[in-house]
């Protein structure tokens, strides 16, 4: 009988704390962890080995248990205007697709959080490709230390070519909490890729006790995908509304809020689809909605893809709808469509889900809006 190998830990989803339990179980000192998280995510290193201020005895045992190892890229494809999209095979053997969108002065850097997506949200194509599984804490950092690499070479002059991470691309972030909070302290911490807490944006659908757990657990940036003025349309757009409707959603980004201080809001984001939540009714609605809510407007264009039935409203129905907004004393944003020709818009990403059917029951549950 063939004897069965023990996988090794990917410690590439490591977080400070983990790395000084893991030491001190080692018989080492805390300080270590600094070393270690500097070798695997400034220097980019994956070889334990070649850390040369760590001792010989403490690398081997290292490489005994773990290994650094990055997701792998099946592709990568460059848009006209600069966009990137990568498609990136996941332990699952499944891929999902991650994005950098560059700007005068900023790089966005678009990260998935899972596999395809058990929301099913009517107008996003990764939600037409069903779920698969959740990414690690591994595999999502590892997406900006495989994006961080490249653009360090593509863009030489820039101190930082990725300045904002948003975890807006397939999945449901909060619906993998512990990964995503894992990778999330990694990009924030200095030790790990140090961008701003201001500028690593975590995306929800609403998943409303998530975000009352992410209270007690980081500063990270909010976005809401909320889509529609009312809770009939979102129950249409947005299924998981049915279970946690716009007032309680508001009420748990509200409290969100209190933790991130006087000078930072809460995003809310609206896909503007022709004919069905653009009409001057639904910017009156929606500005009555978030009188008492402070926050940032981001609007954004529907992205058609194969099958979806809907279209993108024009561009004279975009900007009125933005203006009645900014009459109503928000700020207000339309976001521009980048990289379209590689299918590297907002919504259109699918990445390559092995079973489109696949909905763990516990998604399928929230998917359905059931209790």
């Amino acid at each position: 009988m063939s004897e069965v190998t023990e996988k090794k830990v990917n410690f590439l989803g490591y977080t400070k704390a983990q790395w000084e339990a893991l030491l001190e179980q080692l018989g080492e000192k805390p300080y270590r962890s600094q070393q270690i998280l500097k070798w695997i995510h400034h220097r980019y290193i994956d070889d334990f080995a070649d850390m040369s201020d760590i001792s010989k005895r403490l690398r081997d045992q290292l490489a005994e248990i773990g290994e650094i190892r990055e997701p792998e890229v099946i592709t990568e494809k460059v848009s006209t205007d600069g966009t990137r999209k990568w498609l990136i095979r996941a332990e699952s053997g499944s891929a999902m697709e991650m994005v950098f969108i560059p700007e005068d002065g900023r790089g966005t850097l678009c990260v998935s959080s899972q596999v395809g997506c058990a929301l099913d949200c009517s107008f996003c194509s990764t939600g037409k490709q069903g779920f698969n599984s959740d990414l690690t804490a591994s595999e999502i950092v590892g997406q900006v230390r495989i994006a961080r690499k490249v653009l360090e070479k593509v863009y030489p002059d820039r101190v930082r070519a990725v300045t904002n991470v948003v975890l807006m691309g397939m999945g449901e972030p909060l619906l993998n909490f512990d990964n995503v909070i894992a990778a999330v302290e990694l990009m924030m911490d200095d030790l790990g890729y140090g961008i701003s807490k201001r500028k690593v944006t975590i995306s929800t659908s609403g998943v409303v006790p998530g975000i009352y757990k992410l209270i007690e657990t980081t500063d990270a940036s909010l976005a809401i995908s909320l889509h529609a003025p009312n809770d009939e349309l979102r129950n249409q757009l947005v299924p998981i509304n049915r279970k946690y409707p716009i007032a309680d959603l508001l009420e748990a980004c509200k409290k969100y809020a209190k933790n991130l201080g006087e000078k930072r809001v809460i995003t809310v984001e609206y896909t503007l689809i022709d004919g069905v939540n653009e009409q001057p009714e639904h910017a009156a609605q929606l500005a009555k909605l978030l009188k008492d809510f402070p926050c940032k407007i981001n609007l954004i264009p529907f992205n058609p893809f194969p099958g979806s039935g809907y279209k993108r409203p024009s561009s004279v129905a975009v900007r009125a709808f933005q203006d009645r907004l900014i009459g109503a004393g928000f700020s207000v944003t339309t976001r521009t469509t980048r990289g379209e020709d590689i299918n590297a818009a907002c919504g259109q990403l699918v990445g390559e889900v092995a079973d489109k059917t696949r909905r763990q029951e516990k998604y399928q549950r929230i998917a359905a809006g059931a209790v």
